[in-house]
């Protein structure tokens, strides 16, 4: 199954506290109605990054599910469309994430 990362920086500004409130609030709730989750999780990240503790990033998002092409889908949703617009209207800088896809190595 796969696994889609988002490694995020914070708009200048932004209260962190204020965007882990609407995790828990808007992003949590949303991922919570769409059965093709089967996991979701956002993490602060902790300083220092090793190696180079110039980047700025803040967050990694982890987004366990059943299928990308369902995922693309939730998102594209009315719902799914007003959730991005908040999360990058208000709080992230959208030039400064990466994001990309992995699949587990099976044990």
């Amino acid at each position: 199954m796969p696994v889609r990362f988002l490694i995020s920086t914070l708009k200048a500004g932004v209260d962190p506290e204020e965007y882990e409130t609407w995790v828990k609030t808007v992003d949590y709730p949303f991922v919570g109605t769409k059965s093709n989750y089967l996991d979701y999780e956002v993490h602060r990240i902790r300083r220092p990054i090793a190696n180079n503790d110039e980047l700025q990033w803040q967050y990694i998002e982890r987004i366990h599910v059943g299928s990308i092409e369902q995922h693309e889908i939730d998102m594209a949703s009315a719902e799914g469309v007003a959730v991005r617009e908040q999360l990058y209207r208000k709080f992230l800088d959208r030039e400064k994430n990466v994001y990309f896809t992995a699949d587990l190595i099976d044990r």
